[in-house]
């Protein structure tokens, strides 16, 4: 279409995310012009350790910023200090649709000084990383309490951002990924977190009893049922499933792994274990339907979850993470393993007015402040360490992140084969009409595939090689 944090007994022992994507086939052109040509740096100031970039004095910085579950207001936090240092004005623009309206600005050669390209119009990569600075810099240099950016991250984090060799966006948001359940229902019940498909069909039943559906969804989130599938697909059968699926091989959907959970969801759809009309729903009302009146009691997510539903769960929620089930007891990877990544994408065009600005927003952001700031009132961790206290600011579900990520250790992995190659869309198509009962396993199966071979077949696409 978005990380999180160091904190003693709830530590990230090393992130270190298996997949690094690497450019390879036909280089993509620029969204506008050459990319060869040095464009003018603007304004610029002295450089110090406080002032690494060289901020001219009174220089304004304009950041675009998707609008989306974190919302803005955590770039907007760093407004103030930014204006103390170097006496600009931070303005702050919400956007949903940031390829329809920053595209347009790339080709004019006006883009903004600071850019989150997120979502799901989100701009593709390939398409403006030549237009991009080097965020190596930003990294080398010293945040706001004298430490150098680079050390304070979890491992790994920066991985994804490369791009034909350059570091050309920073991924801000360590987002942790699978069920989401009111621990609250769940004591009341005598329901634990389930480890297998046999566990989480076990659960489908008992909710039945309790009147309760297993799951719910949304119509413009039913690919969350992709990813959730992948996810146990690749705890099932290793790296190699991963491996397949982010190459877009040849019967990629095809693999024992993959087929054995889609039989587990089939099997929840058949037992009507699904809430009805999911596919005419939006989808924050479908979530509601989990968080708030509690119909469903189970709902895959990112850890976003808990922000973008903060108005519309029920009190004493409790809401909480478990790493996605395996289909057997003895899968390739232990219960404990989960999907990790960064996300929520920054980048700093090379030909923003201020980009020296864009560098130092960013830089804020990454401070212990900055990064606290954003733990806090989203509920969420950000790629920097030691920012999280041991009370987890009251979240449960913060708690349980930390919690998840210390019984990992290093069984995580990543994969975005969804978001490179922009499948979203039709992927909630095939998912909306699967878990209505309308698109079997079969027909499922066909449909993941197709658009794997066409994407795979098309010389204009740049591909990425997983390993």
């Amino acid at each position: 279409m978005s990380e999180t944090r160091e904190l003693h007994r709830r530590r990230f022992l090393g992130l270190a995310l298996a997949g690094t994507l690497v450019p390879v086939g036909t280089a993509a052109c620029a969204a506008g012009g050459s990319g060869s040509e040095e464009p003018d740096a603007g304004p610029t100031g002295e450089v110090s350790d406080d002032n690494p970039f060289g901020v001219a004095d009174g220089a304004a910085v304009e950041a675009v910023i998707f609008d989306g579950g974190y919302g803005t207001d955590y770039v907007s936090a760093v407004a103030a200090t930014y204006t103390d240092l170097h006496g600009g004005e931070l303005t702050v623009a919400p956007s949903t649709q940031i390829a329809q309206e920053m595209q347009p600005r790339f080709v004019g050669g006006n883009p903004p000084d600071l850019l989150d390209n997120s979502g799901a119009n989100a701009i593709g990569l390939a398409t403006i990383a030549a237009q991009l600075e080097d965020l190596t810099p930003l990294t080398e240099a010293k945040n706001t309490d004298g430490d150098v950016i680079a050390d304070t991250l979890y491992p790994g984090m920066l991985d994804d951002g490369y791009y034909d060799g350059r570091l050309v966006q920073l991924n801000y948001v360590l987002t942790v990924y699978g069920l989401w359940y009111s621990k609250t229902l769940f004591d009341a019940n005598g329901w634990t977190a389930p480890a297998t498909w046999d566990d989480v069909l076990a659960l489908g039943a008992a909710a039945k009893s309790a009147g309760k559906y297993l799951f719910c969804w949304g119509k413009e989130a039913a690919s969350y049922y992709l990813t959730l599938a992948v996810e146990s697909a690749i705890k099932e059968g290793g790296d190699e499933v991963r491996i397949a699926l982010g190459n877009l091989e040849a019967d990629a959907w095809s693999q024992p792994a993959v087929q054995a959970v889609f039989a587990k969801m089939a099997e929840a759809v058949q037992a009507g274990y699904f809430r009805p009309g999911g596919a005419g729903t939006q989808f924050t009302a479908a979530q509601a339907q989990w968080s708030q009146a509690q119909e469903a009691i189970l709902y895959p997510s990112g850890s976003w979850i808990e922000n973008e539903m903060k108005s519309q769960t029920a009190a004493d929620f409790q809401m909480t993470g478990c790493p996605a089930p395996s289909v057997t007891a003895g899968a390739a990877m232990p219960p404990a393993a989960f999907h990790a990544s960064a996300g929520e994408p920054f980048v700093v065009p090379s030909q923003a007015k201020n980009k020296a600005g864009g560098m130092e927003v960013l830089r804020l952001m990454l401070s212990k402040e900055g990064a606290s700031n954003f733990a806090e009132t989203k509920l969420s961790s950000t790629i920097v360490k030691d920012t999280v206290p041991a009370d987890a600011f009251g979240s449960t579900a913060l708690a349980s992140q930390i919690a998840m990520l210390d019984a990992a250790g290093e069984n995580t992995f990543t994969f975005n084969f969804n978001d490179v190659y922009g499948f979203t869309s039709q992927n909630n198509v095939l998912w909306n009409g699967f878990m209505s009962g309308q698109l079997d396993v079969a027909g499922l199966t066909s449909g993941l595939q197709q658009q794997f071979d066409a994407t795979r077949e098309d010389p204009s696409i740049v591909k990425v090689e997983v390993s």
